[in-house]
């Protein structure tokens, strides 16, 4: 029990110790004393005498960043472990299943169409253009006859991924303006930079929510390893849980997607990477997924905004150029270990 405790006080201490960085690392540095003074000041009132626009830059602009990135990234991991135990494939995540496709298409379908006139949200939006998109994967994967082999539910995933993706381009193409149509290419790169406090209160819970939920099936999680009739025979409500686990991996993208757009790679090296520092065991892959893809986004953020000067790099570009090599390491090592 001590043990445990002290590995949850350091995954905390190393999330704050990444998050303060988040916010003293960019285009202007800022010490991280300013950092705590400003947080002292905005949650009890300390009264540090500090200048306005450092302020500003800290609490509306940087600390939001660092927080829907952390939020994101734990979000998306947490989606990767989910999608990769149910299938029985390490390929699986939401971005090559065409989930943050469909997400991207019903978010756009709200933003440039007024889809549900007022009444849906980018969020709803998103889940619902997630849900379609798993829908339409399962349903090519099930037509083929092949449901239960999984590299074939790869490939529907890619040609739904493809499907949706072509779906927003003719959105753009159709309905937006040229300014409309640059906004959402750019976010649909993945985009932290109009995040503010609200995107916060959605994102944060959200994560903390779908974390938890699966973390209470984490039992369930590790019968899967062994396939659905291995979990059926232990118990295990096959269909029940498939139902809700992959419910929460499309809510969590949508949501995720229509604050920042489309990002890979996250859900899917992440937990690769945790799998093989701490084995399948649920109970310490999901949590340590989460925060690893936590860390990993806030990195990938403060990369986008310090790599090129004077310019913002879509944090999505990002994650792409160091996760696509570090997941062929990840290949490498594996058939190497075989």
């Amino acid at each position: 029990m001590t043990t445990r405790l002290i590995h949850i006080l350091l995954a905390f201490a190393t999330l704050l110790i990444a998050l303060i960085a988040g916010v003293a690392i960019g285009e202007t540095a800022i010490e991280p004393t300013v950092v705590f003074q400003v947080l002292a000041n905005k949650i009890w009132a300390a009264g540090y005498p500090l200048d306005p626009i450092d302020e500003g830059i800290v609490w509306n602009y940087r600390l939001t960043r660092a927080l829907v990135a952390a939020a994101c990234g734990a979000g998306l991991a947490t989606c990767g472990v989910i999608l990769q135990s149910l299938l029985r494939n390490p390929l699986a995540d939401p971005y090559l299943l065409g989930i943050s496709a469909g997400a991207s298409t019903g978010a756009v379908l709200v933003a440039l169409l007024g889809v549900g006139a007022g009444l849906v949200s980018l969020s709803m939006g998103a889940f619902v253009g997630a849900v379609a998109a798993f829908a339409l994967v399962t349903l090519l994967a099930r037509t083929s006859g092949s449901s239960r082999n999984t590299g074939q539910i790869i490939l529907a995933g890619i040609a739904g991924s493809q499907l949706f993706n072509a779906l927003t381009a003719f959105l753009i193409t159709k309905s937006a303006s040229s300014e409309q149509a640059r906004g959402i290419m750019f976010w649909l790169l993945g985009n932290l930079s109009g995040v503010r406090w609200p995107a916060v209160w959605l994102s944060v819970p959200v994560a903390l929510a779908g974390l938890a939920v699966c973390l209470w099936h984490r039992r369930a999680l590790d019968a899967f390893t062994f396939g659905a009739d291995s979990a059926a025979s232990l118990g295990v409500p096959v269909r029940r849980v498939q139902f809700l686990l992959i419910g929460c991996a499309a809510l969590v993208t949508a949501v995720m997607v229509s604050i920042v757009g489309s990002i890979g790679f996250v859900g899917l090296v992440i937990p690769h990477a945790a799998r093989l520092l701490l084995g399948t065991g649920h109970t310490r892959l999901l949590p340590a997924s989460a925060l690893g893809g936590a860390l990993f986004l806030i990195a990938a953020d403060v990369l986008s905004r310090t790599l090129i000067k004077g310019q913002v790099i879509p944090v999505g570009v990002v994650t792409a150029l160091v996760g696509a090599p570090v997941f062929a390491m990840i290949l490498i090592g594996r058939r190497s270990a075989r």
